[in-house]
């Protein structure tokens, strides 16, 4: 469909002038944008996106767009229709494997409209000409930073490219950190996506500062608050693991390069996957000790940010899960502690944990050595310049005149996560609530005392702590109480035997620091690891006893449970219980959500913000929202911990975008334009992509492969969409044929059908035996069965050796057991059961692709019907796409009747006796598994035969204790 009659006036929502500016850039020509995040980015598109809808008569295909952004355009689209009265607005529809089937797809497309598609379901709808690329008006692409050359987004461009090149293009991005990494990343990432402009628009473009920096800024005030005692020796502590654990890395890993892995780019957001990042091409070769240090880091960053967000009690808490969680599990050979719990800084955050929350003092007496536990309970510094601000709020409401203006009076606070949220929500409902002291004074009016406080809301977290803690040691004790008796017991095969019971000979035992016996520190075990803490009875009887629930705290707690009991049932005297609140008397509390939180603005249309943790893209969506209302003023309050993690991450942030943006702007300068005969400017898309992954393949090959009559055809499973392979195959100039196939995942001619696995793939397949059936059938229809195991080479070296079991455990290192986990083991068993079986190694999915190609060079071209039927029943059918009628749930619809389940049929499927001749006699009979299981050897042998029914109904009627037993 073209978009050649002019357009109809529309109303758009774009009020600031970079973004006007913007807008016509991309209605003139197809380009890559890469907008810093917090500037609006959504509304853009949806604006476009709106400018196309209400001509009419187009066919758009947005591509790529998380459920969010589709639920955000479909609802944008409905306002702008309605706004713009446009009749011919369609809106959008979202087309994905719930909703629409190949027929009421096919007839969406004959009408038009917008639609945002999945990429699995449009590369297979556009490969099998159910939405000819040539009626496409054009597409839109979202998170463009994701599309690289073997993705499915970059397949689905060069198809389209391939067969309309009148068509617009246009794609988007606010992540411009991806575009940076690598050689040329920007001109790869673009020739990736068909397209020649980059239109980048940071922070510090001209346009976007004059458009937020007018007389209509808003109102800001910083406040850093500053972190307690106990709070910043955390935090020093934490980082000294961090650097301790860095330190362990470079030391084992020497090989890598490591210039980055130092303690500031460690407060970066994705530092741990960048380790990881550098460590998976060795993953398998890496040491244990390496593998739990990067687990190690991704633990430790979490806790950095704790000690910040949550309060003393929750962050014991979690310290306590964290440390029990590294202990090692019952039956291991192998000390799982991490090197970070043996250094004295591990000892400072447990200890300093403790003290925030409560402190030990011994009892009167002479020669009294039980020492008693009295609440700390510090509370976050957050919580009372929180109070103070929304008091200061209270006063200018009270005192000063309200502005007439399009504000409500609503208060909203911005924090990070949900957890927050609800901490500051119990916070705030119970700061003026005084937990009663067991001696009753006459109240007189202390301004010291009557401050907003958190005293109710800890001591009550306590109390649900220390509950929890009594059911959590009596659960340690029980699971780990045979875990020494394990270890002290054990005996590697693989090891030579200690000559003597004392273990290591005395000139190679370990030294501790300061001359003294390890045991005589308690709170360390043996091997020099801390212990975990637990409180005596009597320690917490006393405590308990000092935080008991008063009236006050039980009437609160009635209160609580009242509103809880209310919101269970929403229907019932909803006037009761429910009423419209007044804007101005109303405090939100919201988690940051990326760009909803511009919907957030808009509705509350908050007066006051409050950002209880910094937030950069925030910060400049409450410049857009200011600078696009003249009748809204606003006050933001802007709190952040001086001298912490959160601090420093911040400012990194947004000095690494910036530095980004600069390193994007200085290549697109020099960056060469790629000149073609085509008058959009866009070179053969098969150039583009042959070049992009290997820059040696000549035209030759090419112009060989064209020469033919027929060019290479090859039949691929709907399923192996997923892989990079169908879409390297299809720029070797090979037709790729989508079907839903029964047996095999490539066929490559009649003869050869080719079962494609990964190397997870292959070790859950002979896990549960699903490879020996699929063998089995490639057998029964084909007479070349290949089975080709694929590396990664991002992420695997091309060998097997490192997937044997070295778990240590006591299991792995049994003799009688050596080798039987082994899946080189597996394999050799498998080929001694199909010797005709040929097994292909490939090291990636490129050298995959040469495979195929060198194995079609003299063979037939497969033919699709018949690849389909291979393995269907008599009276099953393909459908539509050359595959089975599949229905929700992973229904199967047989001769086209009734539905059957295919998760009890692959349950069935396992069953001794049942084989894929005689399921369907089963299924069509019996109603369920149940059925099955209670039938009688007669029953079954009038479906399956005399033998087979005997096999079954011995399998369902096996004592499984015997079987156990013996």
């Amino acid at each position: 469909m073209s978009a050649s009659s002019a357009p109809q006036p529309v109303k758009l929502s774009l009020p600031l002038v970079y973004q006007q500016k913007l807008f016509e850039e991309l209605r003139k020509e197809d380009e890559l944008v890469i907008l810093a995040r917090g500037l609006g980015l959504m509304r853009l598109i949806t604006n476009l996106l709106h400018s196309y809808d209400a001509a009419g008569n187009n066919l758009i295909v947005v591509v790529n767009a998380e459920d969010r952004e589709n639920a955000w355009i479909g609802e944008a689209l409905a306002e702008h229709a309605a706004i713009s009265m446009s009749p011919k607005a369609r809106g959008l529809t979202v087309v994905n494997t719930d909703f629409t089937s190949v027929g009421t797809r096919e007839k969406m497309y004959a009408h038009g409209g917008i639609f945002s598609i999945t990429s699995r379901i449009l590369v297979v709808d556009l490969l099998t000409n159910l939405l000819n690329p040539e009626t496409i008006t054009g597409m839109i692409v979202l998170h463009a930073d994701r599309i690289v050359a073997t993705s499915l987004e970059a397949f689905i461009l060069r198809i389209y490219r391939q067969k309309n090149k009148a068509g617009f293009l246009k794609a988007f991005s606010d992540n411009p950190d991806p575009f940076t990494i690598g050689f040329s990343p920007l001109a790869t990432m673009m020739r990736n996506m068909f397209l020649r402009k980059a239109s980048l628009w940071p922070r510090f473009h001209v346009q976007v500062a004059q458009s937020l920096e007018g007389k209509k800024k808003a109102e800001v005030i910083e406040l850093e608050v500053p972190m307690t005692d106990s709070m910043r020796e955390i935090q020093t502590a934490i980082m000294e693991c961090v650097e301790i654990s860095i330190h362990e890395l470079k030391k084992e890993n020497t090989g890598l390069e490591m210039e980055d892995w130092n303690l500031d780019s460690a407060l970066t957001r994705n530092f741990d996957l960048m380790v990881r990042r550098q460590l998976e091409p060795n993953w398998h070769r890496v040491s244990w000790k390496t593998k739990q240090i990067a687990g190690d880091l991704t633990v430790l960053r979490g806790m950095l940010q704790s000690v910040l967000a949550l309060d003393a009690v929750s962050f014991l808490q979690q310290l306590d899960t964290i440390h029990a969680a590294h202990k090692p599990a019952p039956g291991t050979t192998r000390q799982t502690e991490s090197p970070w719990l043996f250094s004295d800084a591990a000892q400072t955050i447990f200890e300093t944990a403790r003290q925030r929350v409560y402190s030990s003092k011994q009892k009167a007496g002479p020669n009294s050595t039980i020492e008693s536990l009295k609440p700390v309970l510090e509370e976050q510094p957050k919580w009372a310049v929180l109070a103070d601000v929304l008091e200061e709020i209270d006063r200018d409401l009270y005192f000063e005149p309200a502005v007439r203006d399009d504000s409500n009076g609503t208060i909203l606070i911005m924090c990070a996560d949900t957890d927050t949220c609800r901490q500051l929500r119990d916070y705030l409902q119970t700061m003026h609530i005084r937990p009663r002291t067991a001696k009753k004074v006459e109240e007189v009016y202390d301004p010291e005392e009557d401050k907003p406080s958190g005293a109710f809301l800890m001591r009550r977290k306590l109390r649900n702590y220390l509950n929890w803690k009594r059911e959590f040691a009596q659960v340690n004790a029980t699971l780990f109480s045979e875990n020494q008796k394990a270890l002290s017991g054990a005996v590697d095969p693989r090891l030579p035997q200690a000559r003597g019971r004392g273990g290591a000979p005395a000139n190679k035992r370990r030294r501790v620091r300061g001359g003294g016996g390890v045991g005589s520190n308690p709170s360390r075990h043996e091997n020099g690891s801390i212990v975990q803490h637990f409180e005596k009875p009597n320690e917490v009887a006393d405590l308990m006893s000092e935080i008991q629930i008063t009236e006050d705290d039980a009437g609160g707690q009635a209160a609580e449970e009242i509103i809880t009991f209310a919101t269970a049932d929403p229907l019932e005297d909803m006037d009761d219980y429910y009423q419209l609140y007044d804007m101005q008397d109303l405090v939100v509390i919201h988690a940051y959500e990326g760009d909803q939180d511009e919907h957030v603005l808009e509705e509350v249309k908050p007066k006051y913000i409050i950002m209880y943790e910094p937030d950069a893209s925030f910060i400049r969506r409450v410049e857009v929202y200011r600078s696009s209302h003249n009748d809204r003023n606003v006050r933001v309050y802007f709190l952040y911990y001086g001298g912490s993690v959160e601090e420093q991450r911040y400012l990194s942030s947004v000095r690494r975008e910036k530095d980004a943006f600069t390193k994007l702007i200085k290549e697109r300068a020099s960056m060469s334009i790629v000149m073609t005969t085509d008058s959009h400017g866009v070179e053969d898309p098969e150039s583009a992509f042959l070049r992009t992954i290997n820059t040696r393949i000549a035209g030759g090959g090419k112009l060989a492969a064209k020469a033919t009559a027929q060019p290479p055809r090859v039949v691929v499973d709907v399923r192996e969409f997923r892989s990079s392979l169908p879409s390297l195959l299809h720029g070797r100039s090979m037709v790729i044929v989508p079907c839903m196939l029964t047996v095999g995942d490539y066929i490559l001619s009649p003869t050869i059908c080719v079962e494609r696995k990964s190397v997870s793939d292959l070790i859950s397949s002979f896990k549960d035996g699903r490879l020996y059936a699929q063998c089995e059938t490639m057998f029964q229809h084909y007479k070349n069965p290949m089975l080709l195991i694929e590396f990664d080479q991002n992420k695997q070296s091309f060998t097997l050796e490192p997937f044997a079991d070295l778990s240590g455990s006591l299991r792995s290192v049994n003799p009688e057991n050596a080798g039987a986990n082994d899946l080189q083991s597996k394999i050799v068993l498998l080929t001694l059961a199909f010797p005709k079986l040929r097994i292909i190694w490939s090291s990636s999915p490129y050298e995959t692709a040469e495979i195929f190609e060198r194995l079609k060079a003299l063979e037939e071209e497969p033919d699709p019907i018949a690849a389909v039927r291979a393995g269907l029943g008599e009276g099953e059918s393909p459908d539509e796409d050359g595959g089975v009628n599949e229905g929700k749930g992973g229904a199967v619809n047989v001769n086209g009747g009734s539905m059957f389940n295919m998760e009890a049929q692959e349950m069935l499927g396992k069953v001794p006796g049942v084989t894929p001749k005689n399921i369907k006699n089963i299924i069509v009979e019996a109603e369920n598994v149940r059925e099955v299981a209670n039938m009688e050897v007669e029953e079954l042998g009038r479906l399956v035969g005399r033998e087979a029914a005997g096999r079954i109904v011995e399998f369902f009627e096996k004592d499984v204790l015997e079987d156990y037993g013996g």
